[in-house]
């Protein structure tokens, strides 16, 4: 059975715990309310998620490796200002059937290592300045509000660094269902990558657009967009042969092969 304090803390605290929220409920001075939730925690009743930051222990975890059941409700704790994206959100607006084990977040924290462990779960992290976080949607997740990148932006994200979209077949494969799917806007993607202003996003989305046959409104936009200088399709693969028309690197096999099936 818990124990009243803890239930007070709890209760007044939510789905994650810092310190002031125990120094707060209960009353007492920081140092009391740290080392109180570090005893709660060498006891099983809490799990150390971060620096002065807790998430409770459900009873049949206790005693075991302990794992935080949504992962999610960690982020604005860990690091906010920060949102959900990449392939998570492409999972989240079922872009994809694919299933990663990581959780990318984009953070506006300095961030020391792009992964990240805590509460049994694995973070892939990007650091962006704040001034680039939009077009986010607010979430509920049990009582944490969290924020996770509207379909349109993770469409945005993933072409603009196909490593956290899973890689550039995998992005391909999301704007398949993007261009599909009643509630994604392409008008709304063209206006987020003006905001995000890299040449190589209107790039890569008019390559891949034109190779679908939803893809035309994309391609004249993008079309209207190139800027000098040429990207790659996918920084991490050997691109080795150039569409001019798009100012592209792409691999061979990329060559002469359409999605419009």
């Amino acid at each position: 059975m818990k124990k009243p304090k803890l239930t007070t803390v709890l209760r007044a605290a939510g789905d994650v715990i810092h310190i002031d929220d125990a120094a707060r409920s209960l009353a007492i001075s920081r140092v009391q309310a740290a080392k109180t939730l570090s005893a709660w925690a060498a006891q099983g009743w809490l799990q150390r998620v971060g620096t002065g930051i807790y998430a409770p222990v459900s009873l049949d975890m206790r005693g075991s490796d302990q794992t935080v059941t949504d992962a999610w409700l960690l982020v604005p704790a860990l690091f906010g200002p920060a949102y959900i994206g990449g392939r998570t959100a492409a999972e989240y607006w079922d872009l994809t059937e694919q299933l990663f084990r990581d959780i990318v977040v984009f953070t506006a924290r300095p961030i020391r290592n792009r992964i990240k462990e805590s509460g049994g779960a694995q973070f892939t992290l990007r650091q962006i300045s704040e001034s680039r976080i939009f077009g986010i949607k607010s979430v509920w997740r049990a009582h944490t509000k969290v924020s996770v990148s509207d379909i349109d932006r993770t469409m945005l994200d993933i072409l603009d660094d196909p490593a956290i979209g899973g890689g550039i077949q995998h992005v391909a494969d999301c704007l398949d269902r993007y261009l599909r799917k009643n509630d994604s806007k392409p008008d709304r993607l063209i206006a987020y990558a003006d905001q995000l202003d890299n040449g190589a996003v209107f790039k890569r989305l008019g390559f891949l657009a034109e190779r679908h046959q939803l893809g035309a409104a994309l391609v004249t936009a993008c079309k209207a967009r190139l800027t000098k200088g040429y990207a790659k399709l996918d920084p991490t693969l050997t691109c080795d042969r150039v569409v001019t028309r798009w100012k592209l690197k792409v691999p061979a096999t990329w060559i002469g092969v359409s999605s419009h099936d």
